[in-house]
Order: structure tokens, then C-alpha cells, then sequence
């Protein structure tokens, strides 16, 4: 029987337990490396795959423009409606019969002009019967005078009583405020034949007839006769919100000519120039809007009453700022771009901050010069570095034809 026996050191055993421990940790991180490594090189292959493909890609058709330094408007804008400086109800101031219509419906006249005529004759004879009383109060009171001076001269002889003399003079007054009555009533019938010819208040333009000749027409009558409406010059009353109040009233104060634009319903097409007048005395609280007043000369008839446009106040000047189209600006999630074109016929992102934005205009505060050609059609296959060729507006490459 063999006695011999293998006996193991605990003591030896330890640097090998220590290694053991370590080994997974050593194979795990020689797995990383190398997955990390074949990562490393597949991403630069597959970079340079597309490097190699977009160069062999045709180049993008787009649509380019170059920044320019100009000025640029601010406007604050809101929603307005035609309204007339002046709207005048003719009525007549007299009854009688309505003779004669010397207006068309739909015709421009002038302040004095004259509208129609009511049956004049009732008023003649009021002035006539006025004229024939006033001369015959007239006689009275130059006969009391006669009277009154013979007694005067016999109260200065003391032929008469004081009475008699102050009893003569009190009739002289008495025919002389009789005269005077007599006066009022020639100028009333005077006036009321004046009324008798009806005659236009204002400038404008005539609306609808509302009665027609031969109709008794009375003063009280609520329709009246026609009604004249201003339309040169006319105005917008328009809401802003109060905000821009500190705004707006320095330039009223200093008595600055603010211009003012009309535009349609849809914002497309400018209808008149006109400037401001002036704000309302207080705030809506329903709404928190102000309401302005703007004159337009409308010459032209550009502007109708109670017509409904989109205005445009002018508010301030950036003078010499750099501008694009808004069409050219883009966004993500780092931030506002722009597609830069540069002379190899590629393009490149660069960033940019944006300043006021006014329709189809931006300003840029940083980011682009005077000058800089930007993409503002066709981005949709835009990557940093994408060979691009220049297009016409009218779908016509450069060089060649879009057409098939």
C-alpha cells in the first residue's frame, strides 16, 4: 500500500485563486475592445459607403437667394372696419309736400348742394302776412313818436300832466317792441322758405331714396329723406391689443406721421395708405384691446363703409439689417439654420439667431452676412455637405430643363 499522498499548500494555492478571480474581468473587457473596434470600423465604412454614394449622387435642384442689408418695417397688425368721419340722416325742418328730387341715387355731391325742394307758397304767405303786420306796427310807432315829442314840448310849457307824457312814452316802447316781434316774424318765415329748399349737409356719397316726390313730409319723420355718408377722407377703426400702448402713443404725442396700410380680407393684397389719428380714451376689459382711428384720404374709392380689412401700423425701422426669406429658415432641435450654399456647389448648416420676423421676411442678428446665398425651396433632401445645383423660380436648372 502506497502511503504517499498529494497534499496541496493552502499557502501556495493563493496566487492562484487571486489570478482566477481576475480572468473574467481581463476576457470581458478583450470582448469590448474588440466589439468596440468592429463598431469603429463599421461606422467608418459605412461613412465612407456614403460619402462614396453621395458624391456619386446627382446634384438637388434648389432654390436660392442671397441675404440682403435693407430696412426692414415692424408692424403690429390687427383687424379692422371701414368707418365714415361723417354719416348724415337728411331730414326736412318744415312740413309740407316734397315737389322736386334733384339727386340719383348713388351720386357724389358736395357740402350746399341741393337735394329737393318742398312746396314753397304756404311759407310766401307767412312772410308776406309778416311784412304787411310789421308795416303797420311801423306807422304806430311813428305816429307815437310824433305824439310824444308834441308832449314833451307841452309838459316843458306845463300844459300837460307828468302821466300824460310817461303814459305817451310807454306806448312808443310798446310799438317798438311790436316792430320787433314784426322783424322775428319775417326772418321765421324767411328761414322756413330757406328750409323749403333742401340742401346737403356734408360732402359723400348719396344712399337710397327713402320717400318720393309728391309725399307730405313731415320734420319729426324718423326715415328722413336720404342719408349722405363721407367717404373722402374715411377712416379704420381697428383693435390692438394694450400691450402695445407705450407704443404707439409716444409717435401721437410727438405728433408723427404713422403710416398705416389696409389690406383684404385674405392679407394679400394692399388696398390704401393712410396714418394714424388716435387711440381711444380707455381699454376694453372684455377683451384687453385698445381701439385706434386711422384716416385714409381714398381717393379712389379704394375703401368702403363697414367694409371689413386687415391693418398694418408701423411701428419702428430696423435699418440696415441683414434679411432672408422666412422660407429659408429652418429648425431642430439644437436651434434655428439656415442651408449656406458655398462656392463648390454644396451646402452647409449654419446656425442663426432670428430678430423680427415681418410676413415673408426675417431679420438676422447673427449668422449671415450681406451677401450669403441661403436655400429657400427645396430642402427637404438637404443634408450638411449635399452637392445642390441653382434652379430658376420657374422650375428651370440652370443650364437644362426640368421639362419632359
Amino acid at each position: 500500500m502506497n502511503n504517499d499522498r498529494h497534499v496541496i499548500d493552502p499557502i501556495a494555492d493563493i496566487p492562484y485563486r487571486k489570478h482566477s478571480r481576475w480572468l473574467p474581468f481581463l476576457l470581458a473587457a478583450l470582448i469590448l475592445a474588440g466589439f468596440g473596434g468592429y463598431l469603429f470600423w463599421k461606422m467608418k465604412a459605412f461613412a465612407a459607403a456614403e460619402n462614396q454614394q453621395r458624391r456619386q449622387m446627382p446634384p438637388i435642384p434648389i432654390l436660392a437667394e442671397p441675404a440682403r442689408k435693407e430696412n426692414m418695417n415692424a408692424y403690429l397688425t390687427g383687424l379692422g372696419s371701414v368707418t365714415p368721419m361723417n354719416t348724415v340722416t337728411v331730414k326736412s325742418r318744415v312740413d309740407g309736400q316734397l315737389m322736386d328730387v334733384f339727386f340719383k341715387e348713388g351720386q357724389t355731391v358736395a357740402r350746399g348742394a341741393l337735394l329737393a325742394t318742398i312746396d314753397p307758397r304756404p311759407f310766401q304767405v307767412q312772410l308776406i302776412q309778416a311784412e304787411g303786420q310789421m308795416a303797420h306796427d311801423q306807422e304806430l310807432l311813428r305816429n307815437a313818436r310824433i305824439d310824444l315829442s308834441r308832449y314833451q314840448t307841452l309838459w316843458a310849457q306845463d300844459s300837460i300832466p307828468k302821466q300824460q307824457l310817461d303814459t305817451q312814452d310807454a306806448l312808443v316802447h310798446q310799438y317798438e317792441a311790436s316792430v320787433k316781434i314784426d322783424q322775428g316774424l319775417i326772418e321765421s318765415a324767411k328761414l322756413q322758405l330757406v328750409y323749403s329748399q333742401i340742401t346737403a349737409p356734408i360732402g359723400g356719397r348719396v344712399g337710397l331714396r327713402q320717400v318720393d316726390p309728391g309725399n307730405i313730409i313731415h320734420a319729426t319723420d324718423t326715415n328722413g329723406l336720404v342719408v349722405i355718408t363721407q367717404l373722402q377722407p374715411i377712416s379704420v377703426i381697428f383693435s390692438l391689443p394694450e400691450d402695445v400702448i407705450p407704443q404707439v402713443m409716444p409717435k401721437l404725442k410727438a405728433a408723427e406721421s404713422t403710416p398705416v396700410e389696409a389690406y383684404d380680407r385674405e392679407m394679400k393684397q394692399k388696398l390704401a395708405l393712410g396714418s394714424l389719428l388716435t387711440v381711444d380714451n380707455q381699454i376694453d376689459p372684455t377683451t384687453g384691446t385698445v381701439k385706434l382711428r386711422a384716416s385714409f384720404p381714398n381717393r379712389q374709392g379704394e375703401l368702403f363703409p363697414n367694409q371689413f380689412v386687415n391693418v398694418k401700423l408701423l411701428i419702428s425701422i430696423e435699418r440696415e439689417a441683414v434679411t432672408i426669406s422666412s422660407s429659408a429658415v429652418q429648425r431642430s432641435a439644437q436651434g434655428t439654420f439656415v442651408y449656406l450654399v458655398k462656392d463648390d456647389k454644396t451646402v452647409m448648416t449654419k446656425p442663426i439667431v432670428i430678430g423680427m420676423v415681418q410676413g415673408e421676411k426675417a431679420s438676422i442678428t447673427s449668422g449671415l452676412s450681406d451677401g450669403d446665398m441661403v436655400v429657400i425651396d427645396g430642402t427637404e433632401r438637404l443634408r450638411n455637405g449635399s452637392k445642390v445645383e441653382l434652379r430658376e423660380p420657374g422650375n428651370q436648372i440652370s443650364g437644362k430643363s426640368n421639362s419632359k
